[in-house]
């Protein structure tokens, strides 16, 4: 055979690739070689996988780390609600005891109740905590809010929310608060029967002429924190009373009924009668060594208006 060495088996004729310059279609594509920085051709070499940047510990823990914080947020706005709404909206730094009196001289008009020393008359807004120097107290910052303060006269149940804050606004146009504690016979069902009759008979205010449930007063209200079991309160004065004393009441009522809170708020200026000379020194005779607040007109200078029509000229309460 010509041109084919001795010895060699023969080569089968493959098909060529015109394009590969006469290279066998079947065979491998030849791998190029790399280069290196500088464009040198660098053989045999395999590309490696470049590696970034380590990201953070938080990028790492991102999710966890922001389902953690929320849930603190959560957490520390819940126990603050909890907080402000388990507060008590008022309370006391004394439970008052108040110093006796001496004797009235015999002919003296009488005088019933204690002066309580004054603790101001400001407005503070609905919600605000107060602390009161003395409980019961007989003034002291109260709201100045419709339906918070001045309450709505009425006998408010041993069940209902009545605060100091609420009923102090009423003591300040003049009104009578009369309080009983929970334990007291008054919040039983029949101490509660008997307050609503002794209401339903309530006569006009003392001086202004007000008919009861309009206006200012009475308030009839539960309040626990003081030493007796019920207790009649004016502005500046409590009468302390053991059980429902009604006859005790009014006297107390008309005696110092929108007379001490003249100087503060007064609602009928025009219905005032100047006490006599021997009724400020019967007053002054009779007054406790803090008395000094207390005012000096005997039940006679304070006398209501005859029947219980209101009066038309006196400016309505805010």
């Amino acid at each position: 055979m010509t041109g084919q060495a001795p010895g060699s088996a023969p080569t089968p004729n493959r098909p060529t690739d015109p394009a590969s310059s006469g290279r066998p279609t079947d065979a491998p594509t030849p791998r190029p070689a790399s280069s290196g920085p500088r464009g040198t051709e660098r053989t045999g070499r395999r590309e490696r996988t470049r590696v970034g940047p380590k990201p953070s510990f938080f990028e790492r823990f991102r999710t966890p780390i922001v389902g953690a914080a929320v849930v603190a947020v959560i957490a520390i706005v819940g126990a603050g609600l909890f907080s402000a709404a388990s507060q008590p909206v008022y309370a006391c730094s004394t439970v008052w005891q108040p110093v006796p009196t001496p004797t009235p001289p015999d002919g003296a008009s009488p005088q019933p109740g204690y002066v309580q020393p004054d603790m101001g008359n400001t407005h503070v807004v609905p919600g605000t905590p107060v602390t009161y120097t003395y409980c019961p107290p007989a003034s002291g910052n109260h709201y100045n809010a419709s339906g918070q303060g001045p309450l709505k006269p009425r006998v408010y149940g041993p069940e209902d929310s009545v605060i100091p804050q609420g009923w102090i606004h009423n003591l300040e146009h003049g009104a009578l608060v009369l309080l009983y504690r929970g334990d007291s016979a008054a919040a039983t069902p029949d101490g509660q029967a008997a307050l609503r009759a002794f209401y339903e008979t309530y006569p006009p205010s003392p001086v202004c002429g007000w008919p009861k449930g309009t206006t200012v007063g009475p308030i009839f209200a539960r309040y626990d924190n003081m030493e007796w079991p019920m207790a009649a309160i004016v502005w500046d004065r409590v009468l302390p009373l053991q059980e429902l004393d009604t006859e005790a009441v009014l006297e107390f009522d008309r005696t110092y009924g929108e007379q001490t809170n003249r100087l503060v708020e007064d609602l009928c200026p025009d219905k005032r009668v100047s006490p006599s000379p021997s009724a400020s020194a019967s007053a002054s005779a009779s007054a406790s060594p803090s008395a000094s607040t207390a005012p000096s007109a005997s039940p006679s200078a304070s006398a209501a208006p005859s029947g219980s029509a209101a009066p038309s000229s006196s400016p309505s309460p805010s």
